[in-house]
């Protein structure tokens, strides 16, 4: 494929922690890596989180200097490509007018997640195309605006989708009977997280060597809550962690959380859970991806709204998991039939699933390990996610 200019839009400066850094960054070097001219944007309207102060602020400073500096160690050849505006309106990176015309001349604009504050600029690319990270989130207003019930909010937002060339979803399972995501107004393509793998690979460790532990990163719930979609209220992880508290007396290896929010931190440790601060293993991308390398397994579950809507959603930081080589027990959201499960990813339902997955794991740690890396290879490198998604994007027609 030629070359083309793609912009990518993301949070990796407005959230400075390491998840959110991979789940975004890996966008831009894939393509970078693919031969395209690339720019991240980030361009919000919103006010960043400061750690330190561990509070939102108006002004990025400090924000731009992460995103600056873990960009650079990432790879020189992002050092001058990136964009970032705080909420002051100061900016970073590259000069607004190079951005413009960017913009302008871009193949492609891809929206992530509703990241971006959606200027007349950004719509002037010659493919615009929405990523839905979210799924059911993003969905929630779509039946009251199909009804003539939305509120101005509900309505803005789905009018801004609407604007949009063509639509990509992570809820992979969207196009199936059982999943309950709303599907009027947008034909949504599935796609997934695309792992850059030479980023991974050098940090694999031999099975021995890893914590006999399962971690994971995790946040307790939304602050924003969930949504109300048809009369049914979906919420976070909180509901999900809430059936499983009893696992580690069923399970032969601890279990670990990095939590954020206001989770009831004492009461998981009253269970058997060990709890640690999530930002300390996820202060940068390198802390973070060191966390997850010494990690025997991942045992974690999805937001209830992934769960209950058979989504088919997989989770960013599970790939980054399985592209170390460190296998994943998490819960099935619908993904089962989609990615390969059995060795390296191992889905449960129940308490009873997830303590037969982590005894499973715990017999066969060395091809769980192969199996994880095989999943990565053969599903979440970023060739061939990015390549697809490129097809995809580029032959669609305008319009939903």
């Amino acid at each position: 494929m030629e070359s083309l200019k793609i912009v990518v839009t993301g949070l990796a400066a407005t959230y400075p922690f390491g998840g959110v850094f991979w789940d975004y960054i890996q966008y831009v070097l894939g393509f970078l890596r693919m031969g395209h001219d690339v720019l991240y944007l980030e361009d919000t309207g919103k006010w960043c989180y400061d750690p330190i102060e561990g509070t939102f602020v108006e002004r990025g400073e400090r924000n731009a200097f992460y995103l600056a500096r873990n960009l650079e160690a990432l790879d020189p050849g992002l050092s001058e490509r990136w964009f970032y505006r705080d909420a002051t309106g100061r900016c970073y990176g590259r000069r607004w007018e190079e951005v413009k015309r960017f913009c302008k001349e871009a193949d492609l604009f891809l929206h992530i997640s509703a990241s971006c504050w959606m200027k007349e600029e950004y719509f002037e690319a010659k493919k615009v195309a929405f990523l839905d990270s979210d799924p059911m989130y993003t969905q929630a207003s779509v039946p009251a605006y199909v009804e003539g019930k939305a509120n101005d909010g509900e309505r803005s937002r789905i009018e801004m989708l609407l604007r949009h060339d063509v639509f990509f979803t992570f809820a992979e399972n969207i196009d199936s009977s059982d999943c309950l995501i709303p599907k009027e107004l947008f034909h949504w393509i599935p796609t997934r997280q695309p792992i850059v793998l030479e980023c991974f690979e050098k940090k694999v460790l031999p099975v021995a060597k890893r914590r006999k532990v399962l971690t994971t990163v995790a946040s307790w719930e939304p602050a924003e809550g969930g949504p109300v979609v048809r009369g049914v209220h979906y919420k976070g992880k909180s509901a999900e962690f809430e059936k499983f508290m009893d696992l580690p007396t069923k399970s032969p290896i601890p279990l670990e959380l990095a939590m954020s929010g206001k989770a009831p931190v004492e009461r998981f440790r009253s269970k058997g859970w060990i709890m640690v601060d999530a930002y300390s293993v996820s202060s940068d991308p390198w802390v973070y991806r060191d966390y997850l390398a010494s990690s025997f397994g991942e045992w974690s579950v999805a937001k209830n709204a992934y769960v209950v809507s058979r989504s088919g959603w997989f989770s960013c930081r599970s790939a980054c998991y399985l592209a170390l080589g460190v296998p994943v027990v998490v819960q099935d959201t619908g993904f089962k039939g989609i990615i390969p499960s059995g060795k390296g990813v191992l889905p449960f339902s129940t308490v009873d699933e997830a303590a037969q997955a982590i005894e499973e794991l715990a017999r066969d740690p060395e091809s769980h390990s192969r199996a994880a890396l095989e999943v990565a290879m053969e599903y979440f490198r970023s060739e061939k996610v990015l390549s697809e998604l490129l097809e995809r994007a580029l032959s669609h027609g305008k319009g939903p």
